[in-house]
């Protein structure tokens, strides 16, 4: 038994011995091959980079183009290296093809987002650090990735949407702000003109607002028990929820000083007194 296993041993030995005479040289070059096309493909994506730098082209796409050149120079190489050792490359292209063909299906919503990614890089309709809203989310843009971009909002929540939803999304940039909209009502009574003048000293006294966006503040609607004064303030949409919370507090504390009453919902009632008549009747 172990005569029989050295046998075979000895006979696979020669065999590759054969096979290193016949195919060495073709091995060595297919190596070089191998080793310079690695080389070279770090090169050229060191160089792409440093392009791109000089360029002030955006990181992100800089590292896509570095990237896919580095996978261009090592797959030539590699075909190289194997026509090198005799090896029939032809049924390993039909097989790429078609395994590309049947990715390209499978993988069609990522290359759809990567698509969208190169696009906003290249078009910018925002960078890092702006307010970006959309679809009802909204935080500050932290980094655009190929496949996705990426919101911080202010509770430190990261929000990742797909590329291919914000370029085809109709999407709101108010840069570092965001808006407050807020409505609070006063008698009839009262004069709305000394109220508009009180709730714009009250809010500007908050700290925080953008310094070059003057507050709007006016007569918003007529309600059933009260006149609406909207306020609308740009706030930094690092601190949205606390600054806004300050407004509220700024407004109440000026109208309440001011002797300008918040009145509450009311509603009269009547009561109608049975006539004798009605009362026969029942």
């Amino acid at each position: 038994m172990i005569d029989k296993e050295l046998q075979q041993l000895d006979e696979l030995k020669n065999n590759l011995m054969v096979w290193l005479a016949e195919k060495g040289a073709g091995l060595l070059a297919a190596i070089i091959i191998i080793v310079l096309g690695c080389w070279l493909a770090k090169r050229i994506a060191n160089l792409i980079v440093k392009l791109c730098d000089k360029r002030a082209i955006d990181v992100t796409l800089a590292r896509f183009f570095a990237g896919f050149a580095k996978i261009v120079v090592v797959g030539f190489a590699t075909i190289m290296a194997l026509s090198k050792l005799e090896i029939e490359i032809t049924p390993f292209i039909a097989l790429l093809g078609a395994s590309a063909f049947g990715l390209s299906l499978a993988v069609q919503g990522p290359v759809s987002n990567y698509g969208a990614g190169i696009v906003l890089i290249i078009t910018r309709p925002f960078k890092v650090g702006d307010t970006l809203t959309l679809n009802g989310l909204s935080g500050l843009v932290d980094c655009v990735n190929l496949g996705n971009t990426q919101l911080v909002n202010e509770d430190e929540e990261r929000i990742t949407i797909p590329n291919r939803n914000v370029l085809g999304e109709i999407f709101t940039n108010s840069y570092d702000y965001s808006i407050v909209e807020a409505v609070v009502g006063i008698e009839y009574s009262a004069d709305p003109e000394a109220a508009i003048r009180c709730i714009t000293e009250a809010v500007q006294t908050v700290e925080g607002i953008a310094p070059d966006r003057t507050p709007d503040v006016g007569i918003d609607a007529f309600g059933d028990s009260a006149i609406n004064i909207g306020y609308r303030v740009w706030v930094p949409t690092t601190a949205y929820h606390r600054t806004r919370y300050a407004l509220n507090l700024a407004v109440f504390r000026a109208l309440e000083a001011a002797k300008i009453n918040i009145p509450f919902p009311q509603r009269d009632v009547h009561l109608v007194q049975p006539t004798a008549e009605s009362k026969v009747r029942s």
